[in-house]
């Protein structure tokens, strides 16, 4: 630690390629001296000429070399090199969001291609990656409801979370809305209130768990329910694969009818509005992100946790201060003799 301590470090390194300008202006002065000497020269011979020009070849020699380490210590304060260290608290605020996703056998319906489910875990996870800096937690349901994934500030493992749904997550069929909603209520128990939301993700097809009911205990307890309905309210039947993952018909009810998944926009729709949440009906799978994200991101925010980081110290200010003082003297030196006898 002590031997970190002592090292040097730049936080913006890529400002020391701007030293490379000092041996060009070596180059360009070595040129120009030159130039003048041979210029000296065709006028008459060069010492009783520099004579009669008054300037100091020593003098203009003193204020090139200034100007080349003005240059160069505010190249270094630009590249802000830091040495030593100190303690820094470190204070992270988040919002708390569960989002609830149907895993039942109705989201494999495929009005919306290639499947309502793979399409609700392509939209989620875009939306999980956009709420960094937020608790993130999932819950996938279907005849019950369970913690896919507990509350975490690790958007990336929450999104691995959501790609590995599916509608075998959950044996028990049916929908229960309402145990979901209950779960992520009682998963948001400690959270402050207006600092916690639910994103319900359904076709909105429920079997009897009083999704209203639940609503009307998150709106109690200060949490807005933001619904997103996936599928075709005019009904669609639901493909069912064999062991071998292909294709093996429609799901039938017990008279042999094909079983439609209709979405229930108006159940959702209540829920929205009896906690002072919104709805968005997903066309073809998509939403307005913005909407839904700005939202989200008005919720407040309150502190998770605090801890100590060690920070590297700036110490750009002394070479600034030695650039600026290398370049006041380059203005006050003269380059005349006249001045330089004064």
């Amino acid at each position: 630690m002590a031997k970190d301590a002592a090292l040097m470090h730049f936080a913006n390194p890529m400002a020391l390629f701007l030293l490379i300008a000092i041996p060009l202006l070596g180059l360009l002065y070595i040129y120009v001296t030159g130039s003048n000497n041979k210029l000296m020269a065709v006028w008459g011979e060069a010492p009783l000429m520099r004579r009669l020009s008054n300037i100091s070849p020593r003098l203009r020699l003193v204020r090139f070399l200034l100007l080349c380490g003005a240059l160069t210590f505010c190249a270094v304060a630009l590249a802000r090199p830091q040495f030593g260290t100190r303690l820094v608290e470190v204070t992270q605020s988040a919002s708390d969001i569960v989002i609830c996703v149907d895993v039942s056998t109705s989201m494999l319906a495929q009005d919306v291609k290639p499947s309502r489910l793979e399409k609700a875990k392509i939209l989620l996870s875009q939306l999980v990656q956009q709420l960094g800096g937020n608790r993130i937690g999932i819950i996938a349901y279907a005849g019950t409801a369970f913690w896919q994934c507990p509350l975490t500030l690790d958007t990336s493992g929450a999104i691995l979370f959501l790609q590995i749904m599916d509608a075998n997550l959950i044996p028990m069929p049916g929908t229960s809305i309402g145990s979901a909603v209950n779960l992520a209520i009682k998963g948001l128990e400690k959270t402050a209130p207006r600092s916690k939301a639910i994103v319900l993700l359904t076709d909105g097809e429920d079997h009897h768990s009083d999704p209203e009911g639940a609503a009307a205990i998150a709106a109690s307890q200060g949490i807005k329910i933001y619904t997103i309905g996936f599928g075709n309210p005019q009904g669609e039947p639901i493909p069912l694969s064999d062991e071998a993952g292909k294709f093996a018909g429609y799901k039938k009810d017990k008279k042999g009818a094909v079983v439609m998944s209709k979405m229930d926009e108006s159940l959702l729709i209540k829920m929205a509005s009896a906690t002072g949440g919104e709805y968005f009906r997903a066309i073809d799978g998509n939403i307005d992100n913005s909407r839904l994200l700005s939202d989200l991101g008005a919720l407040e925010r309150s502190k998770r946790s605090s801890r100590m980081n060690r920070e590297y110290e700036d110490r750009y200010q002394y070479f600034l201060f030695l650039g600026l003082l290398f370049l006041l003297a380059e203005f006050l030196i003269p380059e005349t003799k006249r001045q330089e006898m004064l």
